[in-house]
């Protein structure tokens, strides 16, 4: 590619710009802490709420469930981690189906059933990128349980809820849950302090958690004898939008990009970028932003790059120079050995049959 006239510096506009919560939580800023005396009503109403919904209103399946959350908010590496589970999942001869929220979309009905015509504005855009990315059943809406119900009729065998793991009413026989290996747990309160949804004790409870992109010898304070699952992120050929082209990333080291991130984390973009010797201007949205071509205006003509969670808003306005850079998850053999066998317990238990190639 040709180099271009106008020259960037490597440079974010606030990655957190869009989000003042996160810049408190996951940064140096303590104004969260004036709403600490809110801690003793959300606390005691959180346990509470678990508590009702465990005992007299959670609705366990027949078929396997395998719930991939966190418990902070802001992005983790949830998507990455659960596409990688379904496609090893369809390796060993399952049909597995995939629960979601649908966060970013409005369908017209719920449960909703994705498509290979479904928009992300219908959708979410993660249900539709893991639906693109495996092709397996997605279905999406508030309700997870009617949800987890209606991929039953698709004949699915194995469920994986994307994100719930503080959704108590569907019962789970697999819980993992995510953290991310740069931020870690934020300050470590729970919310509106915090950023934890649950208190860090609750990773205790878990069946796995894995860190997304660890730093070596990563621990989480005060929990320092949990093990921890690594996952890598490796990256592939950067692919344009409207043709499907496929560009090696290499091809991008003397150019300089307009990075655009609608996700939990924007700045993790921008890094992978760096990493990769692509010097970017990073321009972050909110997660799930719904975009419009003048939010992808910019003041040059430098290559758009994006993630491929942003790029299934963008196709059916995309320009002749904007890319996306897919991303794929890479687990440990000793964790997918230790997630089959624990899935055989649980068919065992079920009186279901565990497949294996």
């Amino acid at each position: 590619m040709n180099s271009p006239e106008k020259q960037l510096p490597i440079s974010s506009n606030s990655a957190n710009s869009h989000n003042p919560w996160l810049a408190a939580w996951y940064g140096k800023r303590v104004w969260t802490f004036l709403l600490l005396p809110l801690l003793a009503v959300f606390i005691p109403l959180a346990y509470f709420r678990r508590y009702w919904i465990q005992r007299y209103t959670q609705k366990r399946l027949v078929t396997p469930v395998v719930v991939v959350g966190n418990i902070s908010v802001g992005g983790t590496g949830k998507t990455p981690l659960l596409i990688a589970l379904v496609k090893w999942l369809q390796q060993q001869g399952f049909t597995p189906g995939v629960i979601s929220r649908g966060y970013g979309g409005n369908a017209n009905h719920y449960p909703y059933l994705l498509t290979a015509v479904t928009t992300a504005a219908e959708a979410g855009d993660e249900p539709v990128t893991i639906h693109q990315q495996t092709g397996c059943a997605v279905c999406v809406g508030p309700d997870r349980v009617a949800t987890a119900r209606i991929l039953e009729d698709q004949n699915c065998d194995i469920l994986l809820s994307d994100d719930g793991l503080q959704h108590y009413r569907l019962g789970r026989d697999i819980e993992i849950a995510v953290v991310d290996g740069q931020r870690g747990l934020g300050n470590g309160w729970r919310l509106p302090v915090g950023p934890l949804r649950e208190p860090k004790a609750r990773l205790k409870t878990v069946d796995w958690v894995v860190v997304n992109s660890p730093a070596d010898n990563f621990v989480l304070p005060g929990l320092e004898d949990l093990f921890y699952v690594p996952m890598q992120i490796c990256t592939q050929d950067l692919i344009n939008l409207q043709s499907g082209e496929k560009i090696s990333a290499a091809e991008f080291n003397s150019v300089q990009v307009n990075a655009v991130a609608g996700i939990g984390n924007p700045q993790r973009f921008l890094n992978t970028l760096t990493q990769l010797g692509i010097a970017a201007e990073l321009h972050a949205f909110p997660d799930h932003h719904a975009y419009t071509e003048s939010d992808l205006q910019f003041a040059n003509t430098l290559p758009v790059v994006m993630t491929e969670k942003d790029a299934v808003k963008c196709r059916s306005f995309a320009q002749s120079h904007w890319f996306y850079l897919p991303i794929t998850a890479s687990l440990p053999d000793s964790f997918l050995q230790a997630f089959q066998q624990k899935l055989e317990r649980i068919c065992a238990q079920k009186k279901t049959i565990f497949k294996s190639k």
